[in-house]
């Protein structure tokens, strides 16, 4: 691990500066800590905002890059302009990293910065088009180029008392709406809110996957016997927001299920 982090650092000292795609996960803040360790302050973190991220993911990033004292700008995406990203074909995930790193690209042009994101070697084993988005615009990730994966990244983080390294891994909402059907605002609020309230329960990790009219919730299976004590609450909430059908997944959390 101290030779793939010794081979990561040394990818970043070749840059000028560097503008990392910033979400507030584990993985992009310790991809953004090691930069800003390396670059000082020719760093720059960059945040999506959109219907597609919760809004407590755009706040806890930005205390990660005040915490980190790292320059942290956010840009505003509209989803709902691009067709062959709303009706949710397989590759909606590319057409959405187009439009993202387009507008990170712009930024980092402005300073002669080059730009980074944080997909590691676990990633690669799931259908991942945006990866492709990366490679055709040019954007570098030195985990992917190093060899580190997931757990290592966690490792680094607590190594590095990352406040967030433990933090549970998190996917676009649109990822919860299975393929070919339609993507609007009311079902991404309707996902945010669902797991933001399973969240408040203290769940390790969870995901709503919307078929609507049913819902089909995931957690870790040593979490179902928590999902099960909350059930009237659960089901009741969940009603609220329109669902007609609670559902709970046996197999637990499946990273990419809709993908299977």
């Amino acid at each position: 691990m101290v030779e793939k982090l010794n081979k990561l650092k040394a990818i970043l000292e070749k840059y000028p500066g560097i503008v990392v795609a910033f979400s507030g996960g584990v993985d992009s803040s310790l991809l953004l800590k090691i930069a800003k360790d390396v670059l000082k302050n020719h760093v720059i973190a960059v945040t999506v905002v959109s219907p597609l991220q919760p809004k407590d993911e755009i706040t806890s990033a930005r205390k990660v890059a005040k915490k980190l004292k790292c320059r942290h700008v956010t840009v505003r995406l509209y989803v709902f302009k691009d067709s062959k990203f709303i009706y949710k074909s397989p590759n909606r995930c590319y057409y959405c990293k187009i439009r993202i790193f387009k507008k990170i690209k712009t930024i980092a042009n402005k300073h002669g910065y080059g730009v980074i994101e944080a997909s590691n070697k676990s990633d690669l084993s799931d259908y991942r088009p945006g990866l492709n988005a990366l490679k055709k615009l040019g954007i570098k990730s030195p985990f992917i180029m190093t060899g580190f994966d997931k757990n290592e990244i966690r490792f680094l983080a607590k190594k590095f008392h990352l406040e967030n390294w433990n933090k549970p891994s998190a996917a676009c909402l649109a990822s919860r709406i299975p393929y070919g059907r339609k993507i609007n605002k009311k079902i991404l609020k309707r996902v945010e809110l669902a797991e933001r309230y399973l969240k408040n329960l203290k769940l390790t990790q969870v995901r709503v996957r919307d078929h609507y009219p049913i819902a089909r919730i995931e957690v870790q299976t040593t979490d179902l016997k928590k999902i099960l004590h909350y059930r009237d609450r659960i089901v009741k909430y969940l009603k609220r927001l329109g669902y007609k059908f609670i559902s709970l997944d046996l197999e637990g959390y499946q990273i990419g299920s809709l993908n299977r």
